[in-house]
């Protein structure tokens, strides 16, 4: 999934490497996927896309834009692997699309669960991705203790830390894969309360997240992901769907892997006391 490491390493990568580069032909779903979310119909993206020229790639929360001469982009979401590939290399057998440049290369986007695969020109006008644009990043230093307790502030229930801090996109891009390293660097539990952190775990809470985001990505995203390459990124996750069977790293306690909202959270029932 792309998450804030993901969406920066990936853009960087499409930056450097497809930047100038011309589209010479775009070819629809070889396995179409009703979880596929496209912009308008995908009939149309050769298109909107073919003749155009990669000017540059931004990442954001949990988006990467490819800009194009002519104000068109190619927007890649969350649940999206898009993959570069050498040119003349294999096409991949299933993907829901494939943009091919003047030099042979190509890229592949392909969807597991869910995924966006958004092409245009002008604007986007749909809420996540315009919260993400309009957002302050974690690894941003204007994102300040200040601006978290902002977040708290701003909501009226008592909800959990993981809802807080990764439904409803209150900080685009902070999912629920990156959270649990977050969470357990504060010592804190996912199903924790807002209500009950003091003004002591809320610092930590903050030091934790400004301090992990800024590790998983200067190290090219998390070990559970690839990046733009097909490579897996750089940082070892201490609580993933890879270490859960693991030793807790602390005290050597038993990691605990429960479904809750949504999706799978780990902790240590040890350091992470709810």
């Amino acid at each position: 999934m792309l998450e804030i490491p993901e969406a920066v390493t990936v853009s960087a990568q499409a930056g450097s490497t497809l930047t100038g580069r011309q589209v010479t032909e775009v070819r629809s779903a070889s396995s179409p996927h009703k979880f596929a979310f496209y912009c308008g119909d995908p009939g149309k993206y050769p298109e909107i896309l073919t003749g155009k020229q990669v000017q540059a790639a931004k990442g954001h929360g949990m988006f990467v834009d490819i800009h194009f001469d002519d104000d068109v982009y190619l927007t890649i979401g969350e649940g999206t692997n898009v993959r570069y590939y050498k040119p003349f290399e294999k096409l991949p057998e299933k993907h829901q699309l494939v943009v091919v440049f003047d030099d042979g290369s190509f890229i592949a986007c392909t969807v597991a669960m869910y995924g966006a695969i958004w092409a245009y020109r002008g604007r986007m006008d749909e809420s996540y991705y315009q919260g993400s644009l309009n957002s302050i990043s974690p690894l941003d230093d204007r994102f300040d203790e200040a601006y978290l307790d902002n977040i708290f502030r701003n909501v009226t229930k008592d909800i959990s830390l993981k809802a807080l801090l990764a439904t409803e996109q209150r900080i685009p891009g902070l999912g629920n894969g990156v959270l649990q390293d977050i969470l357990f660097n504060a010592g804190l539990h996912p199903r924790r309360k807002i209500s009950t952190l003091s003004d002591f775990q809320k610092s930590e809470l903050f030091h934790s997240l400004k301090v992990t985001l800024k590790s998983m990505t200067e190290k090219g995203g998390r070990d559970t992901e690839k990046d733009l390459f097909g490579q897996k990124g750089g940082y070892e996750t201490i609580l993933s769907k890879n270490t859960w069977k693991d030793p807790c790293p602390n005290c050597g306690g038993a990691i605990v892997k429960e479904a809750y909202m949504g999706g799978a959270v780990y902790f240590c029932p040890s350091c992470q006391e709810l």
